[in-house]
């Protein structure tokens, strides 16, 4: 699949991210060949607070191919410094760490980026071939060493 230009993603970012690290995460997607456009999702407090600290919307599969093509080890180097140095700042739950979400722009599939995601689940992340899975979210799963959704294989 050959592209026109960058690729674009929508990010919602949590209020609680501080700005400076809403400018690191433009950058990081920037030097993976991302145009990022950001968007700070007001605080909510109660029942409907948001299960992720970063959602980015962005044509998922083109972006997993040109970035695993381009960049390899340094792609998910950056990203998993990236997811650390937000997760780390998230002070609004302490007991369970947000994740990043990558949600493909046009089927709606989620992959959910936990903040603790070892090597070995990014770098089948940028080789993953997301025509495997109907409905998300997508998660790696460690103790069977791959991507999954648990909802796909319920059905």
């Amino acid at each position: 699949m050959s592209m026109s230009g960058p690729i674009e993603a929508n990010v919602l970012v949590d209020a609680e991210v501080p700005a400076d690290q809403e400018r690191l995460l433009v950058d990081v997607f920037d030097q993976l060949g991302v145009t990022a456009h950001t968007r700070v999702v007001p605080p909510r407090r109660g029942v409907a607070e948001l299960n992720w600290l970063v959602l980015v919307s962005l044509p998922l599969q083109a972006f997993l191919g040109s970035v695993g093509t381009k960049f390899a080890d340094d792609a998910y180097r950056g990203l998993k410094a990236l997811i650390g140095r937000l997760v780390r700042g998230d002070r609004s739950a302490p007991g369970g760490q947000r994740p990043m979400v990558l949600r493909d722009d046009v089927t709606g599939l989620e992959l959910v980026l936990e903040p603790d995601l070892p090597d070995e689940g990014y770098r089948q992340l940028f080789g993953l071939d997301l025509s495997h899975f109907q409905v998300g979210p997508v998660h790696y799963d460690r103790h069977q060493g791959r991507w999954r959704s648990e909802r796909d294989e319920a059905r």
